[in-house]
């Protein structure tokens, strides 16, 4: 027998397992499809990198009843400092001058993940398919099938509504026929802790230099005072020659290109490479199949918008999923998300990639054009209130969650 439900979620990472939640407290049956099981150490979705949150994303969580788990974990961030390594620019936003507690927040993504999958728990409604891949999509005039398969055996199993958050590679994108258009940055992210002999006080870098843009992260915890995220994009082969660094030389090559703000590094923990590229899915929907998170877009980690406008876009279809719960998959309910996601999904990838072209470029003139900028953003409050709105998204209405509200 084909076991049939009102929504099948492909992927159970961040994105997917966050829409999962989303629906727990509607009638909808959802099947969540993932390969990895949560706790694996093969799950490329609670790896070692962190994720910040904005204060959008943070509400979303808190309206889950989430957030009060993921909160001890969650280094606040209080300040950003933006630089230009060896010219004039730079910028500063600080939360006391929007008079909030943080500007965002930064989480182990294994803490994301756990605390998630403890929530798909206790929902009843979802019926988790783990570890199972999916072999097939076969769409179909009233519901999509999906053959999925583990190392015991093979089910089938059809879904009104698809949801592909099975990443950038996504399989069922590629069944649906739709394209992904890909912009290679040349550019491979270096993550790893980073430990200083300086205490976090809530700043995160971000700081454009030669060797590439870097980015430096508080952690939280009793442990990790003096512990920080670094993502460091270079070059491939740079990206390459720094994974061989023996420890020290590896901290002595930051710290010549960070410089001492953060205080002078002592210890490395392990280092993972990411390759960084701009994708973007052709189109946001196709029939009973919808796109969330890195299969629609993936973005560059320069400005960390990545996560939350996947957890936007989980928001928005989770409000709309409950409001139509009659035929999730309906023409009209995918048109209506595609429009409603479009200004947001656009603005922010422009944004950032505009960010990373900006930053690469060497010109002389372009350097001195983006170094007077950081100035003028930083002498005007306007501006730093304009892109201190940037997690709040660029769509016209916010979501019910990103608000603090179940949908």
């Amino acid at each position: 027998m084909v076991e049939r439900y009102d929504l099948a979620i492909v992927g159970g990472g961040l994105v997917g397992a966050s829409l999962a939640v989303s629906l727990s407290a509607t009638p909808l049956r959802i099947a969540l499809v993932e390969a990895f099981a949560p706790d694996s150490a093969s799950q490329p979705s609670f790896d070692e990198r962190t994720t910040a949150l904005g204060n959008a994303s943070r509400r979303v969580f808190e309206a889950l009843g989430l957030w009060q788990a993921m909160e001890p974990d969650a280094a606040p961030i209080t300040d950003i400092h933006v630089s230009d390594a060896g010219r004039f620019g730079f910028a500063r936003l600080a939360a006391r001058d929007f008079a909030v507690p943080a500007l965002g927040y930064v989480v182990p993504n294994r803490v994301l993940g756990r605390v998630l999958w403890e929530g798909l728990r206790r929902a009843a409604n979802v019926t988790p398919f783990v570890p199972m891949r999916v072999q097939a999509v076969t769409p179909g005039a009233d519901a999509v099938g999906l053959a999925l398969e583990s190392d015991t055996g093979r089910m089938d199993i059809e879904a009104r509504l698809v949801v592909a958050a099975d990443g950038a590679n996504s399989l069922v994108r590629e069944a649906a026929g739709l394209s992904a258009m890909v912009d290679d940055y040349r550019q491979v992210a270096v993550v790893a802790a980073l430990r200083t002999d300086q205490g976090n006080d809530g700043t995160a870098y971000e700081r454009f230099t030669a060797a590439g843009p870097m980015a430096l992260l508080p952690l939280r915890g009793a442990a990790q005072h003096n512990w920080r995220t670094l993502v460091w994009a270079a070059r491939p082969e740079d990206a390459t020659r720094l994974l061989q660094l023996e420890p020290s030389a590896f901290m002595a090559e930051w710290q010549r290109a960070f410089g001492w703000r953060a205080g002078r590094a002592v210890e490395l923990g392990r280092r993972v490479p990411y390759p960084l590229a701009l994708s973007r899915s052709s189109e946001a929907v196709a029939h009973r199949i919808a796109m969330l998170g890195n299969a629609s877009q993936l973005l560059h980690p320069v400005a960390g918008q990545g996560f939350n406008l996947g957890l936007r876009d989980a928001a928005e279809l989770a409000d709309l999923l409950a409001a139509c719960p009659s035929d999730p998959g309906s023409d009209e309910v995918l048109a209506d998300f595609a429009a409603r996601r479009k200004a947001d999904r656009g603005g922010v990838v422009r944004f950032t990639d505009t960010l990373v072209r900006a930053f690469s470029n060497t010109n002389p003139v372009v350097a001195l054009a983006r170094d007077a900028g950081l100035l003028a953003f930083d002498l005007l409050p306007p501006a730093k209130r304009a892109l201190s709105r940037v997690s709040l998204g660029f769509g016209a209405r916010a979501p019910r969650l990103t608000r603090g509200l179940m949908p």
